[in-house]
C-alpha cells in the first residue's frame, strides 16, 4: 500500500512540476517558447524580387551580385530583412542582410561574394520588426 502510495505522489509531484513549468512559458512575437502567436505582416501586397547576372571570369560563370525587391509598402519601412538565395534541396547558397528604406517601394540586396547563376532555384524574403 505504502509502494503504491508512493508512485502516485511522486506522479502528481512530477505532473504538477512539468505543467507548473509549460503554464509559466509565454510567447511573443520577440521571444521563443512552447506556445503558438500569430504575428501579422507588415504588409499585404506581394513583394517582387528580380536579378540580372553578370559574367565573373573567376568564378568562372554568371553570377548574382545584387537582388532588387519591388513593391514595398510603407508599412515596411525602416524594417530589418533578410533575403536568402538557395539552390538544390532548399540549400542556402548565400544571405543579404540589411534595412529597407525609409521610404519608395524598391530596395537592392548586395551579396558577398556573389552566387552562382546557374545553381539559385530560389529566392526568400524575410522582413521582421
Amino acid at each position: 500500500m505504502k509502494r503504491i502510495l508512493f508512485v502516485a505522489l511522486a506522479g502528481l509531484f512530477t505532473f504538477g512540476g512539468v505543467y507548473g513549468l509549460a503554464a509559466s512559458l509565454n510567447l511573443t512575437s520577440d521571444g521563443l517558447g512552447a506556445a503558438t502567436q500569430v504575428v501579422a505582416g507588415c504588409q499585404a501586397g506581394t513583394l517582387t524580387a528580380t536579378y540580372t547576372s553578370s559574367y565573373s571570369a573567376s568564378t568562372p560563370g554568371y553570377t548574382v551580385p545584387t537582388v532588387t525587391v519591388t513593391g514595398l509598402a510603407s508599412t515596411c519601412y525602416s524594417k530589418a530583412y533578410r533575403i536568402t538565395l538557395t539552390g538544390a534541396g532548399n540549400a542556402s547558397l548565400g544571405e543579404a542582410t540589411g534595412t529597407t528604406p525609409a521610404s519608395g517601394t524598391s530596395f537592392a540586396a548586395t551579396f558577398s561574394p556573389a552566387v552562382s547563376a546557374t545553381s539559385i532555384t530560389g529566392v526568400s524574403i524575410v522582413i521582421s520588426g
